[in-house]
């Protein structure tokens, strides 16, 4: 399994529909709030602005930088295949585990990579002006990462950093979006489908110094005008942040719960962001079962250092949660 959310191609395996699957290695915010927007034929016959200064503002005013910082893409992937293809540096250190787009957008740029284990050997230097790549928090087991220290030694190496920080709202975490300011080789990519659970809406930024923005140059009107107008009246909605996180926090836990008294997992990885990542030797099997179940996990074979063993939760609600402990509760009775 290359992504999560491959729910066509296992509703096909199991003659279902997709919306029968419940779909855990999809890691899209569990919160759903009432869609107010409204959309008349003016929004759709009529070119947008192709400077996006409206959606600007308020992804400005939501992150505190400004406008002249924000780039915008058809999505965050897309982001990401743009900047390493505008870097002329050859030389990419990926800090791994972490989303397989980074090296698949690196080999296609024709970049030489390095790859460090984030888990074993975080302080392995990197080479001087090169490009390095941290998602923060880290797919797939999501863990925060207190990155001053490490970032000093980016900027003594004087490398370009490119840090992603999709998962960062779910648990409030400090962001480095102020240091775009003293740092001018810092890029932050920045999804809006996890956190604001729009993942059909196509829109990523990248937040950078200004004299960095005017050097990046998306395609004219790579945004539609309804993903642009969806994403500006989710962000205008004041409650949304503070519902999600709360309701995150409980639902985190939840889920949590059902693993560890399942018993059926040797490790099960402390996470910040929302999803939890499991270790045991039977993973394939118990992923099998699951799966007879209409529940749909992320195997981790995909990500460095990983294997099957490895399967990843992302947090949903409360009847999910129920299906999936009732599809424990049968595996270990067809077990013993």
């Amino acid at each position: 399994m290359k992504h999560g959310a491959n729910i066509y191609k296992y509703a096909k395996q199991l003659g279902c529909g997709s919306d029968e699957i419940i779909d855990f290695s999809s890691n899209v915010n569990l919160y759903q709030t009432k869609n107010t927007l409204h959309v008349n034929n003016g929004t759709i016959t009529k070119y947008a602005d192709s400077s996006y200064k409206a959606l600007k503002k308020v992804i400005a005013k939501t992150y505190k930088i400004k406008k002249s910082q924000i780039t915008l893409y058809n999505g965050a992937t897309a982001a990401i295949y743009a900047l390493l293809d505008t870097f002329k540096q050859k030389k990419v250190t990926l800090y791994a585990p972490l989303y397989g787009e980074y090296e698949k957008a690196a080999l296609q740029s024709k970049k030489d990579i390095v790859k460090i284990n984030r888990i074993t050997n975080i302080n392995a230097k990197v080479a001087k002006n090169s490009i390095v790549i941290f998602v923060n928090p880290a797919t797939p087991e999501g863990s925060f990462y207190e990155l001053e220290k490490l970032f000093e030694h980016w900027r003594e190496q004087n490398c370009t950093v490119i840090l992603d920080e999709s998962f960062l709202e779910f648990e409030n975490h400090p962001s480095l979006r102020e240091w775009i300011n003293s740092y001018k080789k810092l890029y932050i990519i920045q999804s809006f489908s996890k956190f604001y659970s729009c993942a059909g809406v196509r829109i990523g930024a990248v937040f950078t110094h200004k004299k960095n923005s005017e050097k990046l140059h998306p395609p004219l009107w790579n945004i539609s005008s309804l993903d642009a107008l969806f994403l500006q009246e989710r962000l205008r909605d004041e409650d949304f942040r503070a519902k999600s996180q709360s309701l995150h926090k409980k639902k985190k836990q939840e889920l949590f719960n059902i693993l560890k008294n399942s018993q059926l997992f040797e490790q099960i990885v402390q996470s910040d962001a929302n999803f939890i990542l499991t270790y045991d030797s039977k993973a394939p099997q118990i992923f099998a079962h699951l799966l007879t179940h209409k529940i749909l996990v992320r195997s981790c074979e995909s990500f460095d250092y990983l294997n099957k063993q490895w399967l990843r939760f992302a947090v949903k609600d409360t009847a999910s949660h129920k299906a999936l402990h009732k599809a424990f509760t049968t595996y270990l009775g067809d077990s013993q």
